[in-house]
């Protein structure tokens, strides 16, 4: 699909729609899952075009067109920890929802703001949100809200980091043979392209360098030369055991239609590379710029796929969703667009406490993501990084997911439990640990195929987790 099809795309799934319908939390054939406090309610129908939006009192008359316009997005993105309190002063309510009296955090607007500002004094990434990811959390009830976990730090909730994080928990530093690109795998490598993205996780793997400075961590950015890209082709044309090649950062939706291709493009042209996928989370958090008639990101992608199946060479698209609410109607469009051009594109969910770590959310998740032709690919355990305490989860909570959720789908629907092991050993199973005491938190594994086959590989839970943390600390 080129620039000129893209408005007919786009208005054959309007009309494709029109009969649905208003979609949002309500409305349409439900699922409803209880999770900890809260209703969780799912659509199962094709999204209908409701302008969810418009609850900001700020873009309250912003119409369609505008919200799917990718500049529109960016201009209006909250990039700063003012911005994000100027937002919430319009949306919360004076008085939070209280469901736990022994439940941590604010009991008013004032109180959750300044609870914010203690989080984010001690955060290791800056805020930085899209408009869709602002519009989709429900901001009559935040301290339940699954996305306020994933991308605004509360000072109420961070807890003592375990004695074993770092910021580079997956040493990817020390895997490094030339700045921008991580070899750890034999035939697969990691290409590094930029050091920024349109929204920031604060669980992010990578926070010792993507995002801007914050009172935590001075990042050892990168931005998106050619002169320093020129020198990762140069390794990889020079390494022929790669085949595979992961083009990450930072986010790639930062990067320009022209970048995408002239990245896809020259990785295509070396012989020995076989597989190419780009990393971006843009299809969850900012969707609308793949329907988008003025931006040619989505046009990218497509043809390097297309250039790429001529060529006996496989082009993917890697995403990362972590919860149901953030599928919209727009989510929908965006990816029959990519499925309809034959794109694949898989999912990659971090586990993280209090937002997924729940059979009913997790299941809801997946299913959701296969009936829009994404397919679950990975649930990583979440990596021992600095900061992020309160969001991990300890490995029998992703042992438990597994052995409830596998076998209730199909199998390639089904995605691998993973842990990506500390120190640069690389991606296990979860459920293949050698080792594992529940009363200290230490998992043990063997990695054959990693930098130290020898070596036993330890994961640790986080001391919250388990009994007599405070006497048992490695």
């Amino acid at each position: 699909m080129n620039r000129l099809q893209a408005p007919l795309f786009l208005g054959r799934m309007k009309r494709a729609t029109s009969h649905f319908q208003n979609y949002g939390r309500t409305g349409g054939q439900t699922l409803k899952a209880s999770y900890g406090h809260r209703r969780l309610s799912v659509s199962k129908d094709l999204a209908a075009r409701h302008a969810y939006w418009r609850q900001i009192p700020a873009w309250s008359d912003v119409s369609e067109d505008d919200f799917i316009s990718y500049s529109w997005q960016t201009k209006n993105s909250v990039q700063s920890a003012r911005q994000l309190f100027q937002l919430m002063k319009s949306v919360l309510p004076d008085v939070l929802p209280q469901h736990n009296e022994r439940e941590l955090g604010a009991k008013t607007a004032d109180g959750f703001i300044d609870d914010v500002k203690s989080g984010i004094k001690q955060a290791p990434m800056a805020v930085k949100l899209t408009p869709h990811m602002l519009s989709l959390i429900d901001w009559s009830n935040p301290l339940c809200d699954p996305l306020v976990r994933q991308f605004i730090p509360l000072g109420s909730r961070m807890k003592p980091d375990h004695p074993k994080v770092t910021y580079d928990s997956l040493d990817e530093t020390g895997d490094s043979p030339v700045k921008g690109i991580i070899h750890r795998y034999p035939d697969k490598a990691a290409f590094l392209a930029s050091s920024v993205c349109p929204v920031y996780c604060r669980f992010c793997t990578r926070s010792y360098t993507v995002g801007s400075d914050t009172n935590a961590v001075c990042k050892k950015r990168f931005l998106p030369i050619l002169k320093k890209w020129e020198v990762m082709f140069d390794y990889i044309e020079r390494t022929p055991a790669l085949e595979d090649v992961l083009v990450t950062g930072g986010d790639l939706y930062t990067l320009s239609p022209d970048q995408i291709r002239t990245i896809g493009m020259r990785l295509l042209d070396i012989p020995h590379i076989l597989r190419i996928r780009f990393a971006s989370k843009g299809l969850a958090i900012c969707p609308s710029r793949l329907i988008d008639p003025n931006d040619e990101w989505a046009s990218a992608i497509i043809e390097l796929s297309q250039r790429g199946r001529k060529m006996g060479k496989s082009v993917a698209l890697h995403t990362h969703f972590n919860h149901p609410h953030e599928i919209t109607w727009i989510t929908r469009l965006a990816a029959q667009r990519l499925f309809e051009e034959g794109v694949i594109v898989r999912n990659q969910t971090v586990l993280l406490n209090g937002v997924n770590n729940d059979v009913e959310v997790m299941n809801s998740l997946i299913n959701q993501l296969s009936s829009i032709n994404i397919q679950p690919y990975y649930v990583f355990q979440s990596d021992m990084v600095r900061g992020i305490e309160d969001m991990r989860t300890p490995l029998h909570e992703i042992l438990r997911l597994e052995s409830m959720i596998r076998g209730s789908t199909a199998g390639f629907m089904t995605p691998n439990f993973v842990v990506n092991l500390p120190g640069g050993g690389g991606k296990r199973l979860a459920c293949s640990y050698e080792s594992y005491d529940r009363n200290t938190g230490l998992s043990t594994f063997i990695s054959p195929g990693s930098k130290d086959p020898n070596r036993r590989w330890e994961y640790w839970d986080p001391l919250s987790s388990f009994s007599g943390a405070a006497e048992q600390q490695p």
